[in-house]
């Protein structure tokens, strides 16, 4: 039938006769099956027999129509007021070990139980963290693949490469999760307890002393790049998949030093296997009160800070991403993280994905005028 039912319940209801004159389109004709019985004057009507099966007809295919609009998927607009119905994934856009994935970790365990659904860390290293964020970009936009993006890829890339796979506007910033300045440290093996000694070290035999990183483009790399421009030295990068992977050859002895996140290192400076000289903050960290700022051991203007955060992708429905947030939030700003945090020399983000947005870009236009005044060709 092509008529609508609504139609012929008002037809029903008010005992109305259906003729050839105003039959709707599609009502049976007054004829053969299904057909209205007319019995004249005011005893006109139909067959009750007929009637019946008429309206259970009707109501099986309304039956059938509700089902099949039940079964149609939501838009993500819909979607988002259930969110999340399955569980969420976290890229690490580096290796096991660093502060990304440190901060990952703790975060998802928590956030979990807020949210209601596992959360899954996956560790996506490599490039500078650019295939991390393809891996992001790649996954449908609907809250259930987030990132856990952070100085390197979010801001310092930009101005190191000249063809990125993305741009800024492929993101939205959702809030900080933890940042810190880094510090520098040196194997114990190598002859320096003081930032000044290393570059007496290094001067003596240019070339000769090497700083590892994380990958191109990280805090501790363009850390380490700004030494090389305050200080007038001649040292060599290498640069490895991750904070883990670069910390294991220092130790090692493979490479002299690192401009490392604190929370990435602390373990091992307590333990004595890594020599602390300086940090990159504007004052000392309370974890080390002993440790120099770069600004105290003669360079000024030296300030790092590491930073770390989450990002979903831009078409992503406004109100997962407010789910998200506000559950990321209650677990920043809870004593338990904001403790374990410091305990590793880091301070708990929850700022608003407006204050985030800006301190992003902010950062990615710092970071250029670094670029260009530490003459760093972009790739």
């Amino acid at each position: 039938m092509d008529f609508s039912l609504m139609n012929a319940s008002r037809i029903f209801a008010a005992g109305h006769i259906v003729t050839a004159r105003n039959r709707p389109t599609g009502w049976p004709s007054s004829s053969g099956p299904g057909a209205l019985i007319k019995t004249g004057g005011m005893g006109m009507g139909l067959d009750p027999a007929i009637h019946f099966r008429s309206l259970a007809m009707d109501y099986s295919r309304l039956l059938a129509l509700v089902l099949a609009l039940i079964a149609l998927p939501l838009t993500p607009l819909q979607a988002a007021d259930v969110f999340p119905s399955k569980p969420i994934r976290i890229i690490v856009p580096a290796a096991p070990g660093g502060t990304t994935d440190i901060a990952a970790r703790a975060l998802a365990d928590r956030m979990s139980i807020e949210l209601g659904q596992p959360i899954v860390v996956e560790n996506r290293a490599g490039a500078s963290g650019i295939i991390g964020v393809q891996a992001f970009l790649a996954a449908t936009p609907d809250g259930y693949t987030i990132l856990m993006g952070n100085i390197g890829p979010n801001a310092i890339n930009y101005a190191l490469y000249k063809n990125l796979s993305y741009k800024p506007e492929d993101m939205i910033p959702i809030t900080t999760v933890i940042s810190n300045p880094n510090v520098l440290v040196v194997n114990p093996a190598v002859p320096a307890k003081t930032v000044n000694e290393l570059v007496t070290l290094a001067k003596a035999s240019p070339g000769k002393i090497s700083f590892a990183s994380s990958g191109r483009g990280q805090s501790v790399h363009m850390s380490g790049e700004l030494f090389k421009l305050k200080a007038g030295i001649n040292i060599v990068h290498v640069p490895y998949k991750g904070t883990g992977p670069a910390l294991i050859d220092v130790l090692a002895g493979q490479v002299s030093m690192i401009f490392s996140s604190l929370p990435s290192t602390m373990g091992f400076i307590r333990g004595g296997r890594l020599r602390p000289l300086a940090v990159t903050g504007k004052q000392r960290a309370p974890e080390l009160p002993d440790v120099p700022t770069m600004e105290e051991a003669g360079y000024p203007d030296f300030q790092v800070t590491g930073w770390f955060g989450l990002f979903a992708s831009a078409k992503t429905p406004a109100g997962a991403i407010d789910k998200i947030y506000r559950a990321a939030k209650i677990v920043l700003t809870s004593p338990e993280i904001k403790s374990r945090f410091a305990e590793l020399g880091g301070i708990a983000g929850g700022e608003s994905p407006e204050q985030f947005k800006n301190y992003v870009m902010a950062e990615k236009q710092k970071w250029a005028q670094v670029a260009t005044a530490a003459k760093i060709q972009p790739e």
